[in-house]
């Protein structure tokens, strides 16, 4: 597939001509056709006739259709807290009670439930004239489903736009959800729950269940650039690779033909951590998008018999007393004839004697698997005890009485589980902790960098709240509901799925307040306005209390006011990006094919190497200095701040290691000179 300016009837016509010169039966393959943003299509072939298409002129790369996967409210008041209060609170109040937004976001994930209250329309104004999309209908989803609010509908999987998995309802009203008032989890994390965004307008594009087609993802970002959404946000992924193929990545392909439109682009960056060289979405183009945890805690505590209080972490809504009364038993004392103590220990598969299990509260060591709960049901078990490492993650076990403890606290349970012939516990049901401290924490699952695709560019971009997020759920959720509760419209769930959206509200927010901001000065508002410190005014930590570092989190925590009023932003050009394939090293015909905006007498310069990505005109610095001597670097950075007569000083903490020399040493904006350029030498 490539880039074309040619009408929509010249491709049908040229993608049938390419097809029909290969194919050797009667059998129509054509799936679709990519036309607004890039020319491409989808269709079903051998690989011999796969091969034959991808020898053919002008075509830029032919490969399998890849399956991604999903990358699965408090969030923002912790965030206006973090982001000094007393301004914050001000631009907030602008933000949520300001006329309608003409900004559109479109989501492509699971699709939408659109009855949930988040996305009402109340209050909000007609929608924009340059709105192109549709809301396309099926028995479950009218064109009432659509509103003021929900401006848009297209789905490409199973036949309908309506969310039945939860995941694409939750991120949408996380980034631009209406407010809704005294909304909970089963009267967890109470509060109002509201996007980033909430006056913003959303279009939804369904191209997942619980997998996502590249075929499907490739259509929604042809439509929805042709649509005129404004901002994308994607909370899906490929698997990371330790070298990834640009020109088979969909997401990336997408993303650089809606950057040319205009389109900010914001991804997760993946729940594989806590390993190096793990984040995906990582082009430059992207707004890439780490999790972190917020200042909330969900609890659950272990009662012993000798009224020891052991603290926990989970989600469940237990109903046993709450006196210490029911028999606990460690998995090494329920061992089965036929495993070994260190099985049962871990309570592995098929390692427990179930008639052990009856009644009896289980203690696991390290056995973290959700099939357990199962287990324990069908054998009678009535709680668990899960001895595990403790992430900021509070594990969700509904209805069934479970908590996780920290290793330490777990030699305090199995030493009393030995002391006395009938030991005896309770599990309590959830309570909510607020004001935890200290928050934020990077996630353990949250994938790192450095970038597989180049480690001159630093990936993530920004990390944002993904633990234990409170947002818009579907309707006919089959999970338990607690006894004496009505099902639940909204849900807690964790991911940089859930952080993505935070960035995508914020964009929103940005270009709101902003609207003549450029894509990437949008980007660097961001992240040069983000922070490192948490609510103890230390350094951000990771899920294992070690500090974490600019592979855990990009540039920071993002903040909530600073981008609204980012004085000084570094654009990033599309030359940028294309100088950017030149380094990685593809020929001047895929780069060719991929841009369409990229002038015909375009060509790499001369000296390219991978060397050379440092020095694109990128918010954040990326060097490797392994093996050279001084190392150099230049940025160019535009003031967009209300005061012309501006000058900026700067600061440099170098490892220790490291030598930085900044030339020059500040930065003086004036009346007629709006841009400036600035070069660092560096050195082991």
């Amino acid at each position: 597939m490539g880039a074309s300016t040619s009408t929509n009837a010249t491709l049908r016509n040229d993608h049938a001509q390419i097809l029909n010169s290969v194919l050797r039966r009667d059998e129509n393959a054509l799936l679709r056709n990519y036309k607004h943003g890039f020319s491409g299509f989808a269709a079903r072939l051998t690989k011999e006739e796969a091969y034959s298409i991808a020898k053919k002129p002008g075509v830029m790369s032919v490969f399998p259709d890849p399956i991604l996967k999903l990358h699965t409210t408090r969030s923002w008041d912790f965030l206006a807290q973090q982001s000094l209060t007393a301004m914050d609170t001000k631009l907030n109040t602008i933000s949520n009670f300001s006329p309608s937004s003409d900004i559109i976001l479109g989501v492509i994930d699971t699709g939408i439930w659109p009855e949930a209250a988040s996305f009402n329309d109340k209050g909000m104004g007609p929608i924009p004239s340059r709105w192109k999309g549709k809301c396309m209908t099926s028995p479950d989803f009218n064109s009432s489903s659509c509103n003021r609010k929900l401006i848009g509908a297209r789905f490409y999987i199973s036949d309908s736009p309506r969310d039945t998995i939860g995941h694409g309802t939750h991120v949408a009203s996380t980034a631009v959800g209406s407010i809704v008032r005294d909304v909970s989890y089963y009267g967890l994390g109470p509060g109002n729950a509201k996007g980033g965004s909430p006056k913003s307008r959303l279009a939804i594009y369904k191209v997942c269940s619980f997998a996502c087609e590249g075929s499907a993802i490739m259509a929604a970002f042809d439509d929805a650039i042709a649509d005129g959404v404004d901002v994308l946000s994607l909370s899906l992924g490929q698997f990371p690779v330790r070298n990834p193929d640009l020109l088979t990545d969909v997401i990336s392909i997408g993303a650089f033909h809606a950057m040319e439109s205009g389109i900010v682009v914001v991804c997760a960056a993946g729940n594989e951590g806590s390993s190096p060289y793990t984040v995906v979405n990582d082009s430059p183009w992207i707004l890439t998008v780490a999790a972190s945890s917020i200042d909330r805690d969900f609890q659950s505590y272990l009662v012993l018999g000798d009224h020891t209080i052991i603290k926990g972490r989970a989600i469940n809504f237990s109903p046993l007393s709450k006196s210490p009364n029911y028999p606990i038993i460690s998995g090494e004392f329920a061992k089965a004839n036929n495993s070994t103590a260190t099985e049962a220990r871990h309570c592995q598969p098929n390692s427990l004697d179930g008639k052990k299990l009856h009644g009896k509260i289980v203690v696991c060591d390290g056995m973290h698997d959700y099939f357990l709960v199962d287990t324990l049901k069908k054998f009678g078990g009535i709680g668990l005890v899960l001895i595990v490492n403790l992430s900021v993650v509070a594990d969700n076990f509904g209805n069934f009485p479970a908590t996780e403890v920290n290793p330490k606290d777990g030699i305090k349970i199995l030493q009393y589980i030995k002391s006395t012939s009938n030991p005896k516990a309770t599990i309590l049901a959830t309570i909510t902790v607020p004001n935890y401290k200290p928050a934020p924490e990077i996630a353990i699952f949250s994938s790192r960098g450095p970038s597989p695709l180049s480690s001159n560019i630093l990936k993530p971009d920004v990390a944002a709240p993904g633990v234990n997020i409170l947002a818009a759920w579907i309707g006919n959720d089959t999970s338990d509901v607690p006894k004496g509760q009505k099902r639940s419209m909204y849900n807690i769930i964790s991911g940089t799925s859930m952080a993505c959206p935070h960035v995508s509200g914020l964009v929103c927010s940005i270009k709101t307040h902003n609207p003549t901001l450029s894509v990437s000065a949008v980007k660097s508002a961001i992240m040069t306005s983000a922070i490192q410190y948490d609510n103890v005014k230390g350094r951000i930590k990771n899920d294992s209390g070690l500090v974490a570092n600019p592979y855990d989190y990009g540039a920071g925590e993002i903040t909530t006011y600073k981008p609204l009023q980012p004085g000084m932003v570094y654009e990033t050009d599309v030359i940028d990006y294309v100088n950017f394939l030149c380094y990685i090293k593809l020929n001047i015909s895929a780069i060719k094919l991929i841009s369409k905006t990229v002038p015909d007498n375009f060509d790499c310069p001369k000296d390219s190497s991978f060397d050379l990505i440092s020095n694109i005109n990128y918010p954040s610095i990326a060097v490797n200095l392994t093996g050279k001597g001084v190392v150099s670097v230049s940025r160019t950075v535009t003031n967009v701040g209300e005061e012309d007569e501006t000058t900026y000083f700067p600061v440099v903490n170098a490892p220790s290691n490291v030598t930085v020399t900044l030339i020059p040493d500040k930065l003086q904006f004036t009346k007629n000179c709006k841009k400036l350029s600035y070069k660092l030498d560096g050195s082991k």
